[in-house]
């Protein structure tokens, strides 16, 4: 029988309004048009003399998200940013996202420099599952396969057996649950579900969020469909089950995006952040991207779905650490070789399985 336990750790809730307040207070303003340019041909002739690439996650400026792929660089997922970083030939690697994602980049690439505009550029699912108190829970329970979100840290990563992404977590514990696994799940809690009622596993989880997918709400997301009768559903797996019971496609960031970009509909309401709606209209422009809902009727934003931490990124931030070599992200070598087997196993499993390239949508599901 499959079960469901939330372990609540004692440490600052990571939703407080202070950590979220600072994040936010450090986004820069705007830039004038004139000094936008001059930063970004600054930052193209620093990429090149330093022999660097800019890897930009979804969820950053728009900006920077061009300014990436006009370099020679990516604009993708997490993981996806890792793995480019690792086969390109450039010597340092620029992370445009927030650490736990530099982080994975040091430890498929050790013999790169890796560097971020902001250090402090963190993430609410990696700040709620602190590495001393995960090992412990770990050690409650030795009789099971540790499964770990890739939105976690570089330690946390180290205590695990396997690191999975949105893409290829349902085929993973899929394939544990049927060598007969019992799962310990971390961190996020939503996703976990979701994870445990498609696939019967046996899970514990922790109890973590991410603090833009867990915003979005279920009673307004039905409200907002009756207004776009037409519109497909397209929600993130990090999102409550209210939320997730409204979709038509459950899915990874980049199986959202391909399901804009192949779709028919004209019209898509889509829960996940609102940093991925500039890649989003840029490849299938002739769809109209609706927002989420994330608060009630009397709010004064309706969706406001986006990440202080991955606002933190500018164009300032990337060029400051390009002429300054600041920011620099360092993994011990013990934490990252323990991390790297859990990375390495998830990526050898989807070579093998194809989990998580596939790009068939399946509704209700998303890519698998």
């Amino acid at each position: 029988m499959s079960m469901t336990h939330h372990f609540d750790y004692t440490l600052q809730n990571a939703q407080g309004g202070t950590c979220i307040a600072q994040a936010w207070a450090k986004v820069e303003p705007p830039l004038p048009a004139s000094e936008k340019y001059r930063i970004q041909q600054s930052i193209k002739q620093a990429l090149a003399a330093k022999n660097a690439v800019l890897i930009a996650h979804y969820y950053v400026d728009g900006d920077i998200q061009d300014l990436a792929i006009e370099t020679g660089g990516c604009v993708a997922d997490s993981l996806e940013m890792a793995r480019f970083g690792r086969d390109h030939r450039a010597d340092n690697l620029i992370v445009a996202g927030v650490r736990f994602m530099g982080e994975t980049a040091k430890i498929l690439s050790p013999e790169k420099r890796i560097f971020m505009p902001d250090l402090e550029a963190t993430c609410s699912l990696d700040l709620g599952c602190p590495a001393e108190a995960f090992s412990a829970f770990c050690d409650s329970h030795p009789d099971r396969t540790v499964v770990v979100y890739a939105n976690t840290s570089a330690a946390v990563k180290a205590r695990a057996d396997w690191m999975v992404t949105s893409a290829c977590a349902l085929a993973i514990v899929s394939h544990l649950k049927d060598q007969g696994k019992k799962i310990l799940w971390a961190p996020d809690r939503h996703l976990g579900r979701y994870i445990q009622d498609q696939t019967g596993a046996d899970m514990i989880m922790w109890n973590g969020d991410c603090i833009v997918h867990n915003e979005f709400k279920g009673e307004e997301l039905s409200m907002l469909k009756r207004l776009h009768p037409g519109a497909q559903v397209l929600v993130h797996p990090e999102s409550p089950e209210s939320v997730v019971a409204h979709a038509d496609l459950v899915g990874s960031t980049s199986a959202l995006l391909n399901a804009v970009i192949h779709g028919d509909a004209t019209q898509y309401i889509v829960a996940t952040d609102k940093g991925l709606f500039h890649r989003m209209q840029q490849l299938a422009p002739s769809k109209q991207i609706i927002e989420a809902p994330t608060a009630g009727e009397s709010a004064t934003c309706k969706s406001c779905a986006h990440c202080p931490w991955m606002a933190m990124n500018s164009l300032n931030g990337l060029l400051h650490c390009l002429e300054n070599q600041t920011g620099e992200i360092l993994v011990p070598a013990s934490i990252r070789e323990q991390a790297y087997r859990c990375i390495d196993r998830m990526l050898s499993f989807s070579r093998q399985t194809g989990a998580g390239t596939a790009h068939g949508l399946v509704p209700n599901l998303g890519a698998a």
